[in-house]
């Protein structure tokens, strides 16, 4: 990654490699895959404990619990998208 700063000392220009883009792509998508097997385990626990009454109430706030972690997915998503918008500028449309 290299830096520049123009002749405006408040502003500085970051330029990204391919390499850094990858990187930081990698890591958001990790991210994401660990939510989503979450959710699976979550909804699947979750399913299994409505076969018992006595983990019904245990499976009703597995299911909610799932259910916010889905709205952590395009959260996610977003963070990407603004954390490259922020380091590369105009060049990065998402």
């Amino acid at each position: 990654m290299a830096e520049s700063q123009s002749d405006d000392s408040r502003s500085l220009d970051i330029r990204l490699s391919g390499a850094d883009v990858l990187v930081i792509k990698k890591r958001y998508e990790t991210l994401s895959i660990v939510n989503d097997f979450l959710i699976g385990v979550l909804f699947l626990i979750g399913s299994v404990f409505f076969f018992y009454a006595s983990t019904e109430n245990a499976g009703v706030w597995l299911f909610v619990i799932g259910s916010a972690q889905l709205l952590i997915r395009p959260t996610i998503r977003l963070a990407h998208n603004v954390h490259l918008q922020k380091i590369g500028g105009d060049r990065w449309n998402m």
